[in-house]
């Protein structure tokens, strides 16, 4: 099967529920960005929410963006690791009821979650334990499907162990080598903190597409212009875009700048949002489309996801947009 998109990140077992600003202050969390935890943080704030409504969902970050290309009929892979637990085996069977070349790798040990924790402002505060993702490393390669993909996505959350950035670099060679194009999500704003420098290094001498929120852009060039750092983005790559939440989008392509309306929806959860901008995106790409286009696809898949809990489109909403897929209609909404 020749791959369109190859993706490679963390697989994880999401767990929602939805909270208050005093329990994001009981439980000492940073609302509103990643944090990574470990075992006992994880347990922590797993009795702290004993009781209340949960939906447990098999997902992560660049996986969301995956899962639901290939729903909507992309050839996508993906690769990552996950447990001999039942998380794993949980993961495994429901990546299995997708089009989706399996690229995972399980060995012994916990499979990674996110306990996601969602406020009435919809903003997500995400408490991630990496569990097994934090030893997938270069001997966990599939060099065959990477070079014969178009695509190779990845986020910055792989940043996270040198055993998965030695990962990334390993993979960013074959894609060179074999002329395929990259596209990276720098993730979050904690994320381009820490390792803005080598996001810095990673977007000039290897990306063609590159994705961001307005912060995040903002911290990668030290600017607090949208406009500024769309444009130094664009230096760096072929195609730039810097999400802004309700305030839209902007899609750099050259000297081109486009400006991409955000749809107004009732919004319910943000999780997933950036997730399926980069579907939606990448979806128009793969299609052909324009990247002004590809930059509206993008903002409709976006639209759809937030209205929705969880980071994976409902079947019935699935149907929708697949029809609004085939007339052309994201073009006029």
């Amino acid at each position: 099967m020749k791959i369109e998109v190859y993706g490679m990140e963390n697989p994880l077992i999401d767990i929602l529920t939805e909270v208050s600003d005093e329990d994001i202050i009981n439980l000492k969390a940073e609302k509103g960005i990643m944090q990574l935890i470990d075992l006992p943080r994880r347990q922590e704030i797993l009795s702290y929410i004993r009781g209340r409504k949960i939906t447990y969902n098999c997902v992560g970050s660049g996986p969301n963006t995956v899962i639901a290309l290939a729903g909507f009929g992309i050839k996508a892979a993906l690769a990552g690791k996950v447990g001999y637990d039942e998380y794993g085996d949980i993961y495994v069977k429901q990546l299995s009821e997708f089009p989706v070349q399996n690229d995972i790798i399980r060995e012994e040990g916990a499979t990674g979650s996110s306990i996601i924790l969602i406020t009435p402002d919809c903003e997500r505060t995400m408490n991630t334990y990496l569990g097994v993702n934090r030893n997938f490393g270069p001997k966990d390669i599939n060099e065959r499907n990477i070079s014969s993909s178009e695509f190779f996505y990845t986020t910055g959350y792989m940043w996270d162990t040198e055993q998965q950035k030695a990962a990334v670099a390993v993979a960013l060679e074959i894609a060179e080598k074999h002329g395929v194009q990259v596209a990276f999500d720098v993730a979050d704003p904690f994320a381009v903190r820490r390792y803005k420098d080598d996001f810095l290094r990673l977007l000039k001498n290897h990306v063609s597409i590159a994705f961001a929120n307005a912060e995040e852009a903002g911290i990668l060039f030290d600017t607090g212009d949208v406009h500024e750092s769309l444009a130094a983005l664009g230096g760096v790559v072929e195609i730039a875009v810097v999400k802004n939440g309700k305030n839209g989008s902007y899609v750099r392509s050259g000297e081109e700048e486009y400006f991409i309306p955000a749809r107004p929806v009732r919004a319910t959860d943000s999780t997933g949002a950036g997730d399926m901008y980069a579907a939606g995106f990448l979806y128009g790409i793969c299609k052909g489309f324009s990247p002004r286009d590809a930059g509206i696809c993008a903002s409709y898949f976006a639209s759809e996801i937030v209205q929705q809990l969880g980071a994976q489109f409902s079947p019935g909403r699935k149907a929708e947009i697949e029809e609004t897929l085939i007339t052309c209609g994201w073009k006029y909404i």
